[in-house]
């Protein structure tokens, strides 16, 4: 029997049969085709919780994936929190002009966080993408963790410094930054969300295996044994080469890992183990936004092939990626199914 998107979707975190993968993102599908489709643009898409959810359906009634997400840009909390944001413009993300904080003791969470605009207009979103599909879509929200936002906050290079040079100093931030994650996490939940991406960006280029178990890896297990109230999965994200880390990653209570094509999907299995779902895995910046669907069948068919269950684009994918590409993706695992009955 057909499942429908979320049963399909929430199916295969509870380990259970599906009638065939499903195809989430995680992160983000918008593109100028969907958009144009809608007659969207950006930076709307950012500000206003109607349009957002419209270009977050998107990925559904025009790619077919099984999932939706709003939230497509790294920069809501932070300037919620006080950043000075570029809300970017018609073929651009969001960028962080300038991080606000210099020392722990600067890091105040707002009383009214969840009511500011940058906030509220997510969860506006996602009561309206709840609204629109009830139990037939799986909704995904998303918030980045605390060491993505000290990038955030008080500027990359000088974060990763204080990791080596003042510790303490990059563990306070660590401390101070959690709570923030974890309400909002709580309100997307409460909103609607049944599914939330956690990133932080603890990759290679980044952050060694190292620094994150002494760094964080405490915190993601504090925050997944009872800090945070769960009301379904949650799936951390790193971009890039994690391979070296996964097995660490796996002890930290996450449900899933949303995993780059820079790592090898067969190795990043056997690291994982039982303890962690793997979802992601089809490259971005050469196949979605340049191959063609041929190419990203065979990957797909590769993953598939390998044991990964969750479907998705490794990353937010670039904007003028082509849809046909990413409905490719979809394409290509119901014909699997077919094949694989």
């Amino acid at each position: 029997m057909e499942m429908s998107s979320k049963e399909r979707v929430m199916a295969a975190f509870a380990r259970k049969p599906v009638d065939r993968a499903p195809v989430i993102n995680p992160t983000s599908v918008i593109t100028m085709d969907s958009m144009r489709a809608y007659g969207l643009k950006f930076p709307d898409v950012h500000l206003d919780g109607e349009k957002m959810a419209l270009a977050a359906a998107a990925g559904r009634e025009l790619l077919g994936f099984d999932s939706v997400m709003p939230k497509f840009s790294v920069v809501h909390s932070a300037a919620a929190l006080g950043a000075e944001v570029e809300w970017g413009k018609e073929d651009a993300m969001p960028v962080i002009r300038r991080h606000p904080i210099q020392d722990p003791s600067q890091v105040k969470i707002p009383a009214d966080f969840l009511d500011r605009r940058p906030v509220k207009v997510v969860l506006d979103a996602i009561r309206l993408l709840k609204k629109r599909y009830g139990d037939e879509v799986a909704i995904i929200g998303k918030v980045f963790g605390p060491w993505t936002t000290a990038y955030n906050m008080c500027g990359t290079e000088q974060f990763l410094l204080e990791t080596a040079l003042d510790p303490e100093k990059a563990s306070a931030y660590l401390e101070a930054f959690a709570p923030v994650s974890v309400m909002f996490a709580e309100a997307q939940f409460e909103a609607g969300a049944d599914i939330i991406l956690w990133g932080d960006h603890v990759s290679g280029d980044l952050c060694s295996p190292k620094a994150y178990e002494k760094f964080l890896l405490p915190i993601h297990k504090r925050i997944n044994h009872g800090w945070l109230k769960k009301s379904g999965p949650v799936i951390m994200h790193a971009c890039g080469k994690t391979l070296d880390r996964i097995a660490l990653i796996s002890e930290s209570g996450f449900e899933a890992f949303h995993f780059d094509s820079r790592n090898d999907a067969g190795e990043m299995l056997k690291l994982a183990g039982d303890k962690i779902l793997l979802t992601g895995g089809v490259n971005n910046p050469k196949l979605l936004f340049k191959g063609t669907p041929e190419e990203i069948k065979k990957q797909v068919f590769d993953l598939l092939d390998t044991g990964i269950v969750l479907i998705s684009p490794e990353c937010a994918v670039p904007v003028l990626t082509p849809n046909q590409n990413l409905i490719a993706i979809v394409d290509a695992v119901k014909e699997y199914s077919k094949i694989h009955k």
